[in-house]
């Protein structure tokens, strides 16, 4: 099943990132890698930036989390995270499809460049690179991360953004 994610599930949301983000241990910069690897003061954050999370629930349970952004004339797709157990399942797709039936704006995604494997996730759904220069102004322009993220991120767009610029 899938749902809307409430307050009730801050701490389910906080065990799926760090669990499934310790793919990212040793792929990631150093330097970009910490542990846990969303605190939750940054998941507060990023909740009270406008992230809505959608979770992907078995037996009463979350297993997978991702969330949905509007920010300012696009739709942003923030945190995909499937428990690590219940990899390679569909389980990412179907809450990819259900959040990007949310909404008519363009989607961005942004992710690691080394994370080669969420890399071919987004493309095996439909969204592609965008160039190097247009990703460092699209993180600029949508997203609040450091310099350092910039440089070592990736951005993937679906059809409508390639169709509006």
């Amino acid at each position: 099943m899938i749902r809307q994610c409430s307050d009730n599930d801050f701490e389910m949301i906080e065990a799926i990132i760090d669990d499934a983000a310790q793919a990212y241990k040793g792929v990631i910069p150093e330097d970009c890698w910490k542990e846990p690897y969303m605190p939750a003061e940054e998941l507060r954050c990023e909740i009270h930036d406008g992230v809505l999370f959608w979770g992907y629930e078995e037996n009463s349970k979350l297993v997978a989390v991702m969330g949905i952004q509007h920010v300012q004339d696009v739709t942003l797709i923030r945190h995909a995270y499937v428990r690590t157990a219940r990899q390679n399942q569909g389980i990412g797709g179907k809450l990819l499809m259900q959040l990007r039936a949310q909404t008519s704006r363009p989607i961005l995604i942004g992710t690691w460049a080394s994370a080669v494997w969420a890399i071919r996730f987004y493309e095996k759904h439909g969204f592609r690179l965008v160039s190097r220069g247009e990703k460092d102004r699209l993180l600029k322009k949508y997203w609040l991360v450091p310099q350092r993220q910039i440089d070592t991120s990736a951005v993937l767009a679906d059809q409508r953004w390639f169709d509006t610029c």
